[in-house]
């Protein structure tokens, strides 16, 4: 069945998303192996459901993720709307990976971190031809934070500052991306990268959920003040809001699990499923434009157009926002703040 989604326009871009999106690194196998005919299958099935945003990035599998959307997209990509990364150029591995990484079965390469001009350049157009097209519509720079770059983030924000920015600048002016963003797990480092640029978007992964608020407030409300969208990434939590027990991609601690199962409660009181609650919450913020699930296989993704479809009662957003659950002054949706 063909929906249509609403469309919201990214900061003062032109581009425009549909408000529920596909992300593709978990159909890239991050935590258990998808055969690629599930994957396809899957982002052909979202395409036909009537879902016209698809992320990726050359991290996601080191390319396995960009080769295979590229390639599913191809027929339909005048109709929809896609966003890559860059900061990580993807280098042979020639023998055993000398370095943990989380992809089952990726590609023979690794990533090395680049966020200078030239590296920026190089990454967007190693993508161009990874994905097989002659455009990407949004450009997210990658993970320039320290939960991933750890005491070298520093250096790396400071090049994306003093190079890598103009890089975006000149690919968005000169007309070959149409929107320029981050996307990362930390809203501090968003919340700096606003003192050095104009920003289309942020791709902020598990920081605005039902479960966690933390970037509410002032950096949410900085983001409505310059125009700057949200993309609403891991609205599950890493699983934890879909019936798992990771939290940040790791094993949830217990007074995380107690607070899931509070939110839950108040749910079940509504006869409403948890992560149906999980995946409307993000949308009610000014600030958000879309919220981007991950779903590994058809199945999956229908039950998550199923939780989205789901009617969602005025009083469980009103007893949510009495509950103490939520920080105070969340928007919720269809109605006023907690």
């Amino acid at each position: 069945m063909s929906r249509q989604f609403e469309q919201r326009r990214l900061g003062r871009s032109g581009v425009m998303v549909s408000a529920l999106g596909l992300g593709t690194a978990s159909l890239a196998g991050n935590m258990f192996p998808v055969p690629e005919t599930d994957a396809r299958a899957t982002i052909d099935h979202a395409i036909q459901s009537g879902i016209t945003y698809v992320d990726t990035a050359p991290f996601y599998g080191f390319g396995k993720a960009e080769h295979m959307v590229g390639d599913a997209i191809r027929s339909h990509r005048d109709s929809l709307t896609l966003s890559s990364k860059c900061g990580r150029l993807l280098a042979p591995q020639t023998g055993p990976y000398g370095k943990p990484n989380s992809w089952r079965e990726p590609y023979p390469f690794v990533d090395v971190f680049d966020y200078s001009y030239d590296g920026l350049m190089r990454s967007f157009e190693d993508s161009l031809q990874r994905l097989a097209t002659n455009r990407i519509d949004i450009l997210l720079v990658h993970d320039v934070a320290p939960d991933t770059l750890g005491d070298a983030a520093e250096g790396h924000f400071q090049t994306l500052e003093r190079s890598g920015y103009r890089a975006l600048e000149e690919l968005k002016r000169t007309g070959r991306i149409g929107a320029i963003g981050i996307g990362v797990n930390m809203w501090e480092v968003l919340d700096r990268a606003l003192e050095i640029g104009d920003w289309d978007a942020f791709l902020l992964a598990g920081r605005y959920t039902l479960l966690e608020q933390t970037s509410l407030s002032p950096f949410l409300d900085k983001c409505v003040a310059r125009q700057t969208s949200i993309i609403c990434g891991g609205p599950f939590n890493s699983g934890l809001l879909a019936g798992g027990d990771t939290w940040n991609y790791d094993k949830a601690p217990a007074e995380v699990v107690d607070k899931a199962r509070a939110l839950q409660t108040i749910c079940e009181a509504h006869g409403v499923v948890l992560p149906a609650a999980a995946l409307q919450f993000p949308l009610a913020h000014p600030a958000v434009a879309c919220v981007l699930p991950g779903p590994r296989t058809v199945a999956e993704l229908d039950q998550i157009l199923g939780w989205w479809d789901q009617d969602l009662p005025q009083a469980l957003w009103s007893d949510l926002a009495t509950s103490g659950l939520l920080r105070k002054g969340t928007p919720l949706p269809g109605g006023p703040s907690a």
